[in-house]
C-alpha cells in the first residue's frame, strides 16, 4: 500500500500513520519527494484499511498497490509525469531530443558540438565524461576535466547537460558542477548502492535498461531510487542483448507501450546504442517516438570519423538537422510537438 501524506502534514501526523502501519504488523517506507512525502506499507496489505487509513489527519490518500514496485507504479499516479529540467518539461505532450557525443574528447571537439545541438533545435545535451567502456584499454573519458569542458560549452548555448555517473564517490563533483541530468548506464541498472545514492539528491535520472534485464527488473531498479526521495526517473531503453549479431543490441520498441501502462514516469530510447551504426539510427529513432517514446538519446559528433568512442553510430551535424525535421513530422501526427 502507498499512503500519500498531503503537503501540510506535519511531523507528528506522519509518525500517528507510520505508527498505526506498524501495528498492523507491517514495516514501513518513508519516501520524502519534492513535492510529497509517500509511506510504504511493506507486507501483508489486507490487514490494513483503506478508508480508516484516509481518515488520519494529514493522510491525502491510501492506495492497494498489488505491483512489487509501487512508487514508480501507474496504479497511484494515474497521470503521465513531466519532469522539468530547467525548464525543458520531458514527458507529457514535448518530445525532447538529447544529443551531442558519445565521449568528451576536447574543448574545441565540445563548443563544436554544442553549438551543431543547438542549431539543430534539440534543448538538451549528452556528453560523456567517465566512460563504461568493455576493455580496459580502451579510452576511459577525461574525467572531471572532460566535466569542466562539457559544463563551459554546454552553459554557451544553454543547454542542460546529461552525463553518466558510474561510481557514488563522483556524485559530489557532479553535483558541484550542476549536473542537470544524471544517467545511470546499462552496466549499472542493478547497482543498488549506487541506485540509493541518486535516489537521496533531487536531479532528474536517466535509468538505463541493463543488456539482459527484464522489464519487471528494471522497473524494480527505479523503484529503488523512488524509495530514497527521488521521483523524477527516466527510462531509457538502449536495446538488449539477443542471439542476434548483426547489429550491437535488438531495440526492444514493445518496451515502450509496456512502460507506457505499468508506469506514469517519461519513456526515452537511445537508438545510437541499439543499431550501433549511424545509418540505422533515424529509422530506429523514427520507429521509437511513433510508438510514444517521450525522447531520445542520439550520438552526435562534429566529425565521427575522428571520434575517440563510438564512431560508427554517430551522426554528423547535418544528419542531426535532417533527422530533426523528420521527427518533427511523426510527432505531430501523433498529437505531440518537438520545440
Amino acid at each position: 500500500m502507498i499512503i500519500v501524506m498531503s503537503s501540510e502534514a506535519t511531523e507528528a501526523q506522519l509518525e500517528a500513520v507510520v505508527k498505526r502501519v506498524k501495528e498492523q504488523g507491517l514495516d514501513v517506507n518513508i519516501s520524502r519527494g519534492t513535492e510529497r512525502t509517500l509511506i510504504g506499507a511493506i507486507g501483508d496489505e489486507r490487514k490494513l484499511d483503506q478508508e480508516l487509513l484516509e481518515a488520519l489527519p494529514g493522510v491525502e490518500q491510501a492506495l492497494h498497490i498489488l505491483k512489487p514496485y509501487k512508487i514508480v507504479a501507474r496504479e497511484w499516479h494515474k497521470q503521465d509525469t513531466v519532469i522539468d529540467i530547467k525548464g525543458v518539461p520531458l514527458g507529457g505532450r514535448q518530445v525532447q531530443i538529447i544529443s551531442g557525443p558519445c565521449s568528451v574528447e576536447t574543448r574545441e571537439q565540445m563548443d563544436l558540438s554544442a553549438a551543431a545541438v543547438k542549431a539543430a533545435g534539440c534543448r538538451l545535451m549528452r556528453g560523456g565524461a567517465f566512460k563504461p567502456r568493455t576493455s580496459p584499454y580502451s579510452f576511459q573519458g577525461a574525467g572531471v576535466e572532460g566535466l569542466d569542458m562539457f559544463r563551459k560549452a554546454a552553459d554557451k548555448h544553454g543547454l542542460p547537460i546529461v552525463t553518466e555517473l558510474m561510481d557514488a564517490r563522483q556524485l559530489d563533483t557532479f553535483l558541484e558542477y550542476g549536473v542537470e541530468v544524471i544517467q545511470i548506464g546499462t552496466r549499472n541498472m542493478q547497482n543498488f548502492d549506487l541506485l540509493k545514492e541518486v535516489g537521496r539528491v533531487n536531479v532528474p535520472v536517466i535509468l538505463k535498461r541493463g543488456m539482459s534485464a527484464t522489464i519487471s527488473e528494471w522497473l524494480m531498479a527505479a523503484e529503488y531510487i523512488a524509495a530514497g526521495g527521488n521521483h523524477n526517473i527516466i527510462f531509457c531503453e538502449r536495446g538488449i542483448r539477443t542471439f542476434e549479431t548483426y547489429y550491437r543490441n535488438v531495440l526492444d520498441v514493445t518496451a515502450i507501450p509496456v512502460l507506457k501502462k505499468e508506469t506514469h514516469l517519461p519513456v526515452i530510447v537511445d537508438p545510437s546504442h541499439a543499431g550501433g551504426k549511424a545509418w540505422m539510427v533515424p529509422a530506429l529513432s523514427r520507429a521509437a517516438i511513433a510508438a510514444g517514446a517521450d525522447g531520445l538519446l542520439v550520438e552526435m559528433h562534429p566529425n565521427p570519423c575522428e571520434a575517440w568512442c563510438d564512431a560508427d553510430q554517430a551522426l554528423n551535424p547535418q544528419e542531426l538537422i535532417k533527422l530533426m525535421g523528420e521527427l518533427r513530422g511523426i510527432a505531430q501526427v501523433i498529437g505531440r510537438e518537438i520545440l
